[in-house]
């Protein structure tokens, strides 16, 4: 693959998308942590309170397939920096909507946010593209880890800047996450990833897609990331609602979504070193198994240390299915083939997060905390037999086997 022996380039790489990701996740755990509480109070119809949050899936849905093919033309660089554009054109937009208490007007500014999601959601793939195998799940990793930045700054922003802007509620936050939108630009000026080339090296052209999709390693790894970040985005969209549903402070759901973000991505510390030394399916299982757990214990009581502790297993959880289910899907495609790949495994993921991020929300109202803490574990199951299945059948665990082949 291009960029073996060469991880200098790599890890300047990683680095600049690491500070990308801190500011796209800075914007979006601001968004994350209100969102639900402006849907509420701008909707008249409160069970759609969620609706926005999953305006901003689903807009990540539709623009997946097209950033990875624009960025197919135009390289990584231009199109991180057009996707970043787009976060600052839509906070500015939300900003407005509240202004004008107009719900639909907040839901389209959502929309538009997720095609910021949906180009940032390709900065774990990005670093990989110049990486070793040996040093790709690590690159993946410290992609990853610029979300601590997040964890610490997103929720803090919310609770200084919700006022900012009074009597008007909520617009300040959003005003923040634009001058985080605008930064994201800025930085991404910095990335060196060359477009890929339309042939291997050897002249072979890429792959017909139902030939790669019908690698059983390929399909086990796009449905362990569809579970995973659909779980974490099931639960993680229900909780300030409910926390705040039953009396504990808006303040006190920020700090519980702060210690959320932290959880996903502070094990990427060493996710990558674990990966590597373990293999990807022990730690995709490991992970599903903590997404499992964050159900029992969400459904053990509403105190607020029973909030922080489910999300902070969730967090932990979504960071090990996350990390291994990405690493495996660059296991099973070969350069030329990145893009189509992605575009499928994005839109798959964010298909599906897109039904669970509106799912909750009308679990929530009809059910309650103890609906959402369930609902999602079937398909946690289903996960777990898929990729216990997969190791059982005699998978390399050191993830080396398909490599090869892929490429």
């Amino acid at each position: 693959m291009p960029g073996d022996g060469d991880d200098r380039r790599a890890r300047r790489n990683a680095v600049v998308l690491s500070v990308s990701q801190a500011l796209y996740f800075t914007g979006a755990s601001i968004q994350l942590t209100i969102s639900g509480l402006v849907g509420y109070l701008l909707a008249d119809d409160k069970s759609l309170a969620t609706l926005p949050i999953s305006a901003y899936v689903i807009g990540t849905v539709l623009s997946t397939m097209p950033a990875s093919m624009f960025m197919r033309h135009v390289g990584r660089r231009r199109g991180f920096q057009f996707g970043a554009l787009m976060g600052l054109a839509s906070a500015v937009l939300a900003v407005l909507a509240i202004y004008e208490s107009s719900f639909w007007l907040f839901g389209l500014a959502m929309l538009i946010s997720g095609i910021y999601q949906a180009f940032a959601q390709y900065y774990r793939f990005a670093a990989a593209d110049t990486a070793s195998d040996e040093f790709r799940p690590k690159a993946i990793s410290w992609v990853l880890l610029g979300g601590l930045a997040a964890a610490v700054a997103g929720p803090q922003i919310v609770i200084y800047t919700k006022d900012a802007l009074a009597p008007v509620m909520y617009a300040g936050a959003f005003a923040a996450s634009a001058v985080a939108a605008f930064l994201g630009i800025l930085v991404a000026a910095l990335i060196d990833i060359p477009k890929v080339p339309a042939t291997s090296p050897d002249g072979e052209p890429p792959r017909p897609l139902r030939i790669i999709l019908g690698q059983r390693r390929l399909k086990i790894a796009i449905l362990c990331g569809m579970v995973s970040y659909a779980s974490m985005t099931f639960v993680m969209t229900a909780t300030p609602l409910a926390m705040v549903a039953n009396e504990h402070s808006v303040e006190s759901a920020a700090f519980a979504i702060q210690w959320h973000v932290l959880a996903m991505f502070a094990p990427s510390f060493f996710t990558g070193n674990l990966i590597a030394r373990f293999g990807r399916e022990p730690i995709i299982l490991t992970g599903l198994i903590l997404l499992g757990c964050t159900g029992l214990i969400a459904a053990s009581g509403l105190a607020i240390w029973q909030f922080n502790l489910s999300l902070i297993v969730l967090g932990v959880g979504w960071n090990f299915a996350y990390i291994g289910s990405t690493t495996m899907v660059t296991d099973c495609h070969r350069p030329e083939e990145r893009n189509k790949v992605q575009a499928i495994n994005e839109f798959m993921v964010f298909g599906f997060v897109a039904l669970a991020s509106f799912a909750s929300g009308k679990i929530l109202h009809d059910g309650g905390w103890g609906s959402v803490a369930v609902a999602y574990l079937p398909f946690v199951a289903l996960a777990v037999g898929l990729a216990l299945m997969l190791s059982i059948r005699g998978a390399n665990l050191s993830g080396r086997g398909s490599q090869g082949q892929a490429k």
